[in-house]
């Protein structure tokens, strides 16, 4: 179903305002953010969050997942990388990201499969992947492509929401696949305050662009307070994780 959902938004919204879909983060310790990106503060944040215990600047980097692009973007312009490369499943999705972000010289956009990445081992410094896990049928061929993809003392930032239960068994995939796991901690709570704070805006934009039929599927997809997502994540059976990883 998420699938199905994504692939229709990316058919069907065009519109170069809505640049991120994750659910954002309340933070703390927030980066400073220029204007141009400052409406978007909550969705950037998520990315920040996830990959700022690691150096970027003047890496290989590899987005796993990336979606309108908001994110790749920001880390390309801001953090530096040497070069950015971002795939995602969606043709469509890629081919509008590629015309947004033409004149990001270090970003790239590849149509790809999280569970088939067409690289050459050892070719990344960085991958990191955000909210865009749950969606994969594969987590341990999506995890031994990863590490196939890392060279040797290399990072892997993941952030994405599960039940405990299957938290627990993906802990241990992280380990199965040979990655050692230098940090890990929830951040529930820092993305249900996020959620808080974008709703009328997400449901306003929701309401202006979804067809009727399926606005509540996109809200569910939204992670809108009131929705089985948000529920599921307030009552505590679903909760939001942050992982880093390195291959040794």
């Amino acid at each position: 179903m998420w699938k199905w959902l994504y692939q229709r938004m990316s058919n069907s919204q065009k519109d170069s305002d809505f640049r991120f879909m994750n659910y954002g983060f309340e933070d703390e310790g927030p980066p400073l953010l220029n204007d141009e990106d400052e409406p978007n503060r909550l969705f950037i944040q998520l990315y920040h969050m996830n990959v700022r215990d690691i150096e970027i600047e003047g890496r290989r980097v590899l987005e796993i997942g990336s979606g309108r692009g908001g994110g790749a973007s920001w880390i390309a312009r801001n953090l530096h990388p040497e070069e950015l490369v971002a795939i995602d499943f969606s043709g469509k999705a890629v081919n509008l990201c590629s015309k947004w972000y033409s004149t990001q010289a270090n970003l790239k956009f590849l149509e790809g499969n999280a569970e088939d990445l067409h690289f050459e081992p050892q070719t990344f410094d960085v991958v990191y992947n955000v909210e865009s896990s749950h969606c994969y049928a594969n987590i341990p061929a999506f995890l031994s492509e990863v590490h196939r993809v890392l060279r040797s003392g290399g990072k892997f930032c993941w952030t994405d929401l599960r039940d405990r239960k299957t938290m627990d068994s993906l802990h241990q995939q992280f380990l199965d696949a040979g990655f050692g796991i230098d940090e890990n901690c929830e951040i529930t709570e820092n993305v249900i305050s996020a959620l808080d704070k974008i709703d009328r805006g997400r449901r306003k934009m929701i309401r202006e662009r979804a067809p009727p039929s399926l606005r509540k599927s996109f809200e569910t997809f939204g992670g809108v307070p009131g929705t089985p997502i948000y529920q599921s994540l307030k009552s505590g059976r679903i909760r939001y994780f942050r992982y880093l990883l390195t291959r040794p």
